[in-house]
């Protein structure tokens, strides 16, 4: 009998390498999601230290307007950055959902593939087994017959 061949081998091959690309892409969009988190930590940070700061120079007697101003700035600019950080995070998260939904549906393509290539080997070697028992049962006829003539 001739050796198993699935058909569509090379369907599986170009799949599992999509499947490859798709976690890769993924595994960036992950990345670029924990890197824009870890910025806006890094920001609101900044910004606490800044109150810290401000809170301080507002215990003393006399404050300088400039340093008034000065912190009035920083405070507008930080808000500003982290609303923009924010707006980043989101677009981050919409990427990396649609890297999941890609990567998911490769995998569900593949594991198709991967049940069809499973059912038709069990086929393949059902018909090899009853084409061997066939000719067993053949031999073993014509053992029989031999013997019964003899």
């Amino acid at each position: 009998m001739k050796k198993f061949k699935f058909q569509l081998a090379t369907l599986l091959k170009v799949t599992k390498m999509k499947k490859d690309e798709a976690e890769v892409a993924f595994a960036k969009a992950a990345r670029r999601l924990a890197e824009e988190n870890d910025k806006l930590s890094l920001y609101l940070q900044e910004m606490q230290t800044a109150h810290r700061d401000y809170e301080e120079l507002t215990n003393e007697k006399t404050i300088p307007l400039g340093r008034l101003t000065a912190f009035n700035s920083y405070f507008d600019w930080k808000r500003r950055q982290i609303e923009a950080q924010q707006t980043v995070i989101l677009q981050a998260k919409a990427e990396h959902q649609k890297k999941l939904k890609e990567l998911m549906a490769i995998m569900n393509r593949l594991k198709s593939i991967e049940e069809l290539k499973k059912k038709r080997y069990n086929e393949y070697m059902a018909e090899f087994l009853a084409e061997e028992q066939k000719e067993l049962d053949e031999i073993g006829l014509q053992l029989f017959a031999r013997r019964k003539s003899s």
